[in-house]
């Protein structure tokens, strides 16, 4: 094959996205930190399929105009640094081929080579050992085979083994890596894309990586009530009910017919799926008590939850309602966007004066379409935009750029910095002013963290094992150990000094009243010049952040 039009690489398209849809949740276990939040492979599937879809929806045998459906998909879907990223390369690539019909193998080389390039502007400080040294290392193979081929196919064939290559190499280019014992996350994301691209144009089917199994602790069920067209009246079950069972040997045996028979008897949308330790159930119900009783008789129940979907349905309408009675917003000179990882910051924010709340956080980057909305539903001239979160820093980035307003990316890289930077707003001042001064806040700031470990590993020193509690200040695991209180006190005695000011308390989900209070007294006790605030945040992950200022 000499040449490929627009067909041809929607085809391509499509299996490198379902490729890498298959591996998400390997790419995400990849993840350096051994923190449950690895999103690597989860942004990269949730962009790339964006692009895909995109693609799908406008197939066209002119290349050019299938590579701008392609992009456009790509960068409005984008999340996360990884995602980003991804939506560069495929920039690059399709602008390079923007006015060409079909494309031989040079050209499709030079246009893999475009995408990198682009990619790398792109980043700031580009760090090697990641996507970006795979990306160019494969897409240099490529401009070499082209001087020795005229087949589409041997280039990419090439590209696919150099970017298999050089993921190999990433651990030694980039010490973390090495030290973890892992290639790095977006790399290899790049290469299931590429591996989906050979397998397009040969007209074969994949076998993949290595299947993955699901976590079913972690695993979350897409439950769509479409409370748009729904009455109260009409929902028999009204209670959407998930619990996860530890299964206990002790207790009564599990048989997965005999439990779904059960279950089926309590309502009705029901899931059960099991592995030989959890069983992980969805059910639509009256009795929700009911059913976790029931659930007890095999084991602990961890992670649950029941939302009433008819109070849902009518918050739905309240919303609408009020959305049909609101005038036009009216410009605004400045305006705040801040992205939020859970409802009581989120209240916090708005107390301050934010404009909008745009729903996100570690587990869950929003796109770049997503902040793109946030920006025209403000309707100001000027808007700072709040991340808080290095990962969703490159997506607000993008938006800001893509944006006709004229907007300002503050780099809070958490929750506390993101809501000092708030603090100093002054809607009397001038826009770039504002700015200056949110920047300059960011650097009072320290951030603890505190979540549990979900491998064993060895980073810099600090020896982690599974299931304990880790301290990590300003991004760097500092202290690993079962005792929660160990962790919080070693993290705080590493943090707090003469200068420190003030110390907030982000309480997560998984907070409790015994472990808030120990750090409470414990504050006062060893730091009584230091002013401490408490924000029920209700953040995942982390049951607790700590914002320590000076």
């Amino acid at each position: 094959m000499e040449k490929i039009n627009g067909l041809v690489l929607a085809e391509m398209i499509d299996l490198g996205s379902k490729n890498l849809a298959k591996n998400a949740e390997k790419i995400n276990a990849l993840n350096v930190f051994p923190v449950p939040d690895g999103d690597t492979g989860t942004n990269m599937n949730l962009s790339m399929s964006s692009g895909a879809k995109e693609t799908a929806a406008n197939v066209v045998e002119n290349i050019g105009e299938l590579g701008k459906s392609f992009s456009k998909g790509l960068l409005m879907g984008a999340r996360g640094n990884s995602g980003v990223i991804l939506s560069q390369l495929f920039r690059g690539m399709s602008q390079h081929i923007a006015d060409k019909k079909e494309v031989n193998a040079k050209e499709f080389a030079e246009a893999i080579q475009n995408g990198v390039s682009i990619a790398y502007k792109a980043i700031i400080k580009p760090v090697e050992g990641t996507i970006l040294t795979v990306a160019r290392e494969a897409a240099e193979a490529g401009l070499k085979a082209a001087e020795n081929t005229t087949s589409v196919v041997e280039v990419m064939e090439a590209i696919y083994a150099e970017a298999q290559a050089s993921l190999k190499r990433t651990p030694e280019l980039l010490p973390i890596l090495k030290e973890v014992g892992v290639v790095d996350s977006g790399g290899q994301g790049l290469v299931c894309v590429y591996q989906g691209f050979v397998a397009a144009l040969k007209g074969e089917k994949i076998e993949g990586l290595e299947a993955v199994e699901t976590n079913l602790v972690d695993m979350q069920f897409e439950d769509d009530h479409d409370m748009d067209f729904m009455n109260p009246e009409d929902i028999v079950y009204g209670f959407c009910t998930e619990f996860t069972v530890r299964l206990d040997k002790e207790k009564k045996e599990f048989n997965e017919d005999k439990f779904r028979e059960d279950m089926s008897k309590f309502g009705d949308s029901l899931l059960v799926i099991s592995d030989s330790e959890y069983v992980k159930i969805h059910v639509h119900t009256e009795t929700p008590g009911d059913v976790f009783n029931y659930g007890q008789q095999y084991g602990e129940l961890i992670k649950i939850k029941s939302d009433n979907m008819r109070e849902q349905h009518r918050e739905v309408l309240r919303k609408q309602e009020a959305k049909q009675a609101t005038a036009p917003k009216e410009l605004k000179e400045q305006a705040m966007i801040s992205i939020s990882m859970g409802a009581g910051l989120s209240k916090v924010l708005t107390s301050m004066g934010v404009d909008y709340i745009v729903e996100g956080g570690q587990t869950m980057n929003p796109s770049t379409e997503d902040i793109m909305k946030a920006i025209k539903e403000v309707n100001a001239k000027n808007i700072f935009i709040f991340p808080n979160n290095k990962n969703i820093q490159l997506a607000a980035k993008q938006a800001a750029e893509l944006a006709e307003e004229n907007v300002f990316v503050v780099e809070s890289k958490t929750a506390p910095q993101g809501l000092a930077a708030v603090m100093v707003f002054n809607p009397q001042a001038a826009p770039e002013e504002n700015f200056a001064n949110m920047q300059e806040v960011l650097s009072t700031v320290s951030t603890l963290e505190v979540t549990h470990a979900v491998r064993d590993t060895n980073i810099e020193g600090v020896e982690i094992k599974k299931d304990e509690f880790m301290g990590i200040r300003n991004g760097k695991i500092v202290v690993s150990n079962l005792s929660l209180n160990t962790v919080l006190e070693e993290l705080l005695e590493k943090s707090i000094d003469e200068d420190t000011e003030i110390v907030t308390l982000y309480l997560g989900e998984e907070s409790t009243e015994e472990y808030t209070d120990f750090l409470e007294q414990l504050i006062e006790e060893k730091y009584p010049d230091v002013e401490v605030e408490l924000i029920e945040s209700g953040q995942p992950v982390y049951p607790y952040i700590i914002g320590v200022e000076y």
